[in-house]
């Protein structure tokens, strides 16, 4: 009872307060600037994105944790993008073949449980030469210590954090899964713990 009620009261405002850490901000205008038209967001989370699309119309906000999605609905009553609620998860994503031309995500990939069976999805659901627009923190390639200490910790992150994982390799699971890198770069985001600083910004295309 005491990690139901965690999970519905305290982690949505943790969430909500490190994802507007300075440093992933800059990330987050950095990303969405060059989107236009309609996007899927993967893990629309509380709507942090919302006020950097400049030039997107249509949102399809797919957020399976409603006590999250609820501190979303302010950004999305004052934004002026139309804004729709999906609440379904990666693994089936409810939209048809070749049909989205943007998806995003934003430190998401690291929660999702089957992430090859999301990934596959995504790339399902892209149209030809369409883009997965995506920020995500990584496992270390660099640093032996660090990222023997992401493996160690990742169980009682994943019960602290929604699922998440502070040891996966988004690099390799979207080769895996058939994506071509049009952008990538790493680099470490300030103001995070150091266990989870090393960040993947990409651009990857079906």
């Amino acid at each position: 009872m005491i990690y139901k009620f965690y999970q519905q009261h305290i982690f949505p405002h943790l969430l909500n307060q490190v994802m507007q850490t300075p440093s992933l901000m800059d990330q987050r205008r950095k990303l969405m600037l060059p989107i236009s038209g309609e996007v899927l967001e993967i893990g629309f989370g509380t709507g942090v994105n919302l006020p950097f699309y400049q030039n997107v119309d249509t949102v399809y906000a797919l957020e399976p944790n409603a006590d999250i999605y609820q501190l979303a609905m302010q950004r999305v009553h004052e934004s002026a993008i139309h804004v729709q609620h999906v609440q379904a998860s990666a693994e089936k994503l409810p939209f048809a073949d070749n049909s989205i031309e943007n998806i995003v995500s934003t430190w998401t990939l690291c929660s999702i449980e089957h992430l090859p069976q999301a990934l596959t999805e995504l790339h399902r659901v892209l149209k030809p030469g369409g883009t997965l627009h995506l920020v995500e923190h990584v496992l270390y390639q660099d640093h032996k210590a660090l990222q023997h200490l992401q493996n160690l910790l990742t169980p009682i992150q994943k019960r602290l954090a929604d699922g998440c994982h502070l040891n996966r390799y988004i690099e390799q699971a979207l080769q895996d899964a058939h994506f071509r890198f049009k952008e990538k770069q790493y680099f470490d985001a300030a103001g995070i713990p150091k266990i989870a600083q090393r960040m993947l910004f990409a651009r990857v295309q079906k």
